[in-house]
């Protein structure tokens, strides 16, 4: 079996077993509402702050923006050259939230939770496990709602904390 062939069989059976746990229809309203704090809105909010309370300092509102800046066109770059299609697209489940384009790797939410992470604890030290931990949800969520694979979620955490520790080398 072919590398690829093999991980999406893995990636298959997870997100199959996911969904017919009992336990995943308990989990889709919280679910959704992590899901939704990573559509994109919250790190506008919170660079924005930073930049007008001036709390952190205007070099955080500035990296945060440079990382973005060079993560979003990685991301679409990445997504719609390898073109992989959603689990709900493929598998007999039904997705819980509607994506805002077609495939689904890498995760986009998941990259950019990782990112904003990365850069948030490199100036506030103090809250890199509550960050790890609401970035790792976000991830996870995507996969519970059936718009991303296992897969997806791991290499869209990798490519955001590699791609935000590059933006910090920069600086």
């Amino acid at each position: 079996m072919k590398p690829l062939d093999l991980i999406q069989s893995i990636d298959t059976s997870l997100v199959n077993k996911l969904f017919s746990a009992r336990m995943h229809g308990k989990l889709l309203p919280t679910c959704k509402f992590i899901s939704a704090m990573g559509d994109g809105w919250m790190y506008l909010l919170v660079g924005l702050a930073a930049l007008i309370l001036n709390g952190i300092d205007h070099g955080y509102f500035w990296v945060l923006s440079m990382a973005f800046a060079i993560e979003r066109p990685c991301y679409y770059l990445l997504k719609n050259s390898l073109k992989r299609n959603r689990p709900f697209r493929i598998l007999n489940i039904q997705n819980q939230v509607n994506p805002s384009d077609q495939f689904s790797f890498p995760s986009g939410h998941t990259s950019a939770a990782f990112l904003f992470f990365t850069v948030t604890a490199a100036w506030l030290p103090l809250l890199w496990i509550p960050l790890l931990f609401w970035a790792t949800t976000v991830g996870l969520s995507r996969v519970v709602l059936g718009v991303h694979y296992p897969t997806d979620i791991v290499v869209g955490a990798l490519m955001g904390v590699g791609l935000a520790q590059l933006t910090l080398l920069m600086i």
